[in-house]
């Protein structure tokens, strides 16, 4: 169950790489990369962290073998329509809550303490799509003050899942709550516009 969801969190974070590659004159080549990054970049980032040699991608290919595929049928359907902004959102939404799940297990199956989990899950979770946005030229999505409740959802996430854990959840459960939680979060926010307060100090000016 695990290995077809991690193959699942990298199809969907390689269509997204494919989708933001839209409109930007990218060809086959760039589009293919662009969803690489995309589906692998957080989560070689946790390993490289945690130190795990190889990192997941070296030690199985397959997962390349994914986003590659995803990313080439994803592109000749692309090539047929348009897609709207909001269909990179939820699916971005999708990858954001798949990776950040698979971030905190294998962060907790490597003895990282609690603390330190919930930091890799999130980043296992955005910087995929942080690089995907840079290489395309874009403002990464988590530091964009209208995309809201980002990197939240997945912290919030991350703790419900730790949470949970305390209370032995059954894995499957344990999963799938916290997954619901950060995609019905961050599709919450986008439907409605949740954020967090701005700060500001006494003194600031808004012009």
């Amino acid at each position: 169950m695990q290995y077809l969801l991690e193959h699942f969190a990298v199809a969907v974070c390689a269509i997204t790489g494919v989708l933001a590659a839209s409109g930007k004159r990218v060809d086959l080549f760039g589009v293919v990369v662009l969803a690489i990054v995309t589906a692998v970049g957080g989560g070689t980032l946790r390993d490289v962290l945690l130190d795990i040699r190889p990192v997941f991608w070296v030690a199985d290919p397959n997962y390349i073998l994914t986003a590659v595929g995803f990313a080439l049928v994803t592109f000749l359907v692309s090539r047929s329509r348009t897609w709207p902004m909001p269909i990179l959102l939820v699916a971005d939404a999708f990858g954001l809550a798949l990776f950040t799940v698979i971030g905190v297990e294998k962060s907790l199956a490597a003895e990282a303490p609690g603390a330190v989990a919930v930091v890799l899950g999130v980043l296992t979770g955005v910087a995929g799509g942080m690089l995907r946005d840079v290489l395309t030229g874009e403002i990464p999505l988590v530091f964009q003050k209208q995309i809201y409740l980002y990197a939240t959802a997945a912290m919030v996430g991350c703790l419900v899942y730790l949470t949970l854990r305390e209370f032995a959840t059954p894995q499957p459960h344990l999963r799938l709550i916290s997954i619901g939680t950060i995609l019905l979060l961050r599709l919450a926010a986008i439907r409605w516009k949740l954020a967090l307060p701005e700060f500001q100090s006494k003194g600031s000016s808004n012009t």
